[in-house]
């Protein structure tokens, strides 16, 4: 989603693919979950930690807001960054909702709240989310078992932020400081839930990317890929062609003896294949990721990666040799996403590393975060449906636990969802981009003088919160400029209100 990811994962979601060949030729491509939100990664490596103009902290929160077992007073340290170089008492307090990665990730791809903060001067906090990064509540433990794992979930987050939002500013001795939220992604699904369960705490909310009807059977199950499939599409009739048409050749790569080894040297593997659905679900990865991520500058939010990417790989793609097989073109477009920097001699196909921290989402997409997917006929990629009995038994074979796929839509709201917004919400900002495959499942019109809906249309995955640069085009400063407009507008009917209580 990440991602925040995120990227949402949000999101930031992806999906866990079965490629079956059958003797005429044929198969069958099942998309499920759960998996990362941002990327498909097994193993888990230390990076270096960006430099960023915050301090560290850590806060002792409390494992159950919702029960009074012996258990649920238990203490763990949530971590959260904190920058007060704007701010003086009454000043207002920026609060970022973690993703689902570890909180320097995200603070590092958030620059708009940095650029913000002098006008406003605004104390900036970012918020890791629990069970993400070092806010491990049972430590190296935390991921051993659906017993740990049960304190994961939205609403524990929630109370998380209005706990540890509440002490700050009693500690500030600033209780009057009004609070707007941030989120991207599933941040930014936290970001418009707290504005909704928490509206004494938060006087706004800016939500961007956030996929809030993508839950349940709000909107058609086929929007996200065939979005994905229209950013190829809309660039090169070409490009969509080579990549739709380059699953059949991988099938029919697949049916040979020899198929793994013929596998691992075309895709230039590290090491050698064990699965032909291992080729499947990289290249479907970068596809995806790459749309999602279509900047219109240079960025390194999930990979290095140039200005309108999309763009790039369909050159590649429409500039490669007539005798060119549609799957070596495809794998020419993807290595785009994985060696733009020209650092990689070969691919980890299999055991790429996960350098933020992004497992957690296989748990929440395995409980309450069910994001049902297919894929359309119009899509680029193969045909396919979503299967949910399947789906929760390898929910039930991994963690022991199945899915609540109405949860969400239960606790936040479904097919109603914009009259609930419209009748108890208030001072929400939802921003799109319609490069993003997830703004099909996000808020796109007004519903209300005080629920606003920014869409671009060549917005991609919360562009918005990026930092500004010197090449931003024009369409990315004016969202920007409503954002700050809203935001100030929110601020200084609070301080009315405030002098005339």
């Amino acid at each position: 989603m990440a991602p925040s990811l995120s990227i949402f994962f949000l999101f930031i979601i992806t999906f866990c693919v079965t490629l079956t060949a059958a003797a005429a030729g044929h198969y069958s491509l099942q998309t499920f979950f759960p998996r990362p939100a941002y990327q498909s990664l097994i193993k888990h490596a230390k990076t270096r930690k960006p430099k960023l103009p915050f301090k560290t902290r850590y806060f002792p929160q409390t494992l159950d807001h919702f029960s009074f077992h012996p258990k649920s007073s238990k203490i763990f340290y949530q971590k959260y960054l904190i920058n007060t170089q704007y701010w003086h008492k009454g000043s207002p307090i920026f609060v970022y909702t973690g993703n689902e990665g570890d909180i320097e990730w995200f603070a590092a791809n958030t620059g708009f709240m940095l650029d913000i903060a002098p006008k406003f001067r605004a104390l900036l906090l970012f918020i890791e989310h629990r069970f993400y990064g070092e806010s491990m509540p049972f430590g190296k433990d935390s991921y051993q078992s659906a017993k740990t794992l049960g304190y994961l979930n939205s609403q524990q987050a929630l109370a998380d932020l209005a706990v540890l939002i509440r002490s700050l500013k009693q500690n500030l001795s600033s209780e009057a400081s009004p609070v707007v939220v941030f989120g991207g992604s599933y941040g930014g699904l936290l970001a418009a839930w707290f504005r909704l369960k928490y509206p004494h705490i938060a006087i706004g909310a800016l939500a961007s990317s956030a996929p809030i009807l993508q839950f349940d059977k709000i909107i058609p199950w086929s929007s996200f890929y065939d979005a994905v499939s229209l950013d190829f599409k809309d660039v090169s009739q070409n490009c969509y062609e080579v990549i739709k048409g380059s699953w059949a050749e991988l099938v029919a790569i697949s049916t040979r003896k020899q198929a793994l080894a013929e596998l691992s040297k075309a895709f230039r593997t590290c090491k050698s294949l064990h699965s032909t659905a291992s080729v499947l679900e990289w290249l479907w990865t970068a596809f995806v990721y790459t749309a999602m991520v279509n900047y219109p500058t240079e960025a390194n939010f999930l990979k290095p990666l140039p200005a309108y990417p999309v763009q790039q790989m369909c050159k590649i793609i429409d500039k490669s040799p007539s005798g060119e097989t549609k799957l070596s073109r495809a794998f020419a477009a993807a290595s785009l996403y994985y060696n733009y920097s020209q650092t990689e001699n070969c691919f980890e196909v299999e055991y790429e590393v996960d350098p933020h921290g992004l497992h957690g989402w296989h748990w929440q997409t395995c409980t309450e975060m069910v994001m049902p997917m297919t894929c359309s006929n119009e899509s680029m990629f193969p045909p396919s449906g979503f299967d949910y009995k399947r789906f929760a038994e390898q929910c039930r074979m991994k963690y022991g636990v199945l899915p609540r796929p109405h949860w969400i839509t239960t606790e936040f709201g479904g097919e109603r969802i914009e009259k609930v917004l419209k009748r108890f919400g208030s001072n929400i900002i939802f921003s799109n981009g319609m490069q993003d495959p997830w703004s099909r499942g996000g808020v796109l019109r007004n519903i209300s003088a005080t629920i606003i809906a920014l869409v671009t249309e060549k917005g991609a995955h919360h562009v918005d919160f990026r930092a500004a640069t010197k090449d931003d085009p024009d369409w990315l400063i004016q969202q920007r400029r409503q954002e700050v407009e809203i935001i100030q507008r929110w601020l200084d009917e609070y301080y009315v209100d405030l002098r005339h209580a």
